[in-house]
């Protein structure tokens, strides 16, 4: 009584505005450096103190960010240059999405709330 399992062949990856927008922002501190500019914390040492990201790996995510129309950098002092990072409209589109991972993670990937919502649930 034993199946036979016919090999297929591998299939093309789903093309999938999901993976098109993880390609763009499903990196931890792409999306954490999201949140920071929209509490409205704008300058490089702010965004790596409140988000614990490697300077060399926070850059790189800022630069990649403003390249794709996320953010974008203002000068705003010249001696020594300075940067700020604000959110362009494409970025603050992200809000509802931050908003909803956030619901998320306090519901399911929280330790402290998480055990205290089972106590109270189960």
């Amino acid at each position: 009584m034993s199946q036979k399992f016919e090999l297929t062949k591998p299939v093309a990856p789903r093309d999938c505005p999901i993976a098109d927008a993880l390609r763009v922002v499903g990196e931890r501190w792409s999306l954490l450096v999201v949140r920071e500019l929209a509490f409205g914390v704008h300058r490089f040492k702010e965004i790596q103190a409140n988000t614990g990201a490697p300077r060399e790996t926070l850059a790189l995510r800022l630069r990649g960010l403003e390249e794709v129309g996320i953010i974008e950098r203002r000068r705003y002092c010249d001696r020594p240059p300075r940067d700020e990072y604000l959110l362009t409209g494409v970025g603050r589109d992200l809000f509802p999405v931050l908003t909803e991972l956030r619901v998320w993670g306090e519901r399911h990937a929280t330790p402290a709330r998480a055990s205290t919502r089972e106590g109270l649930d189960g």
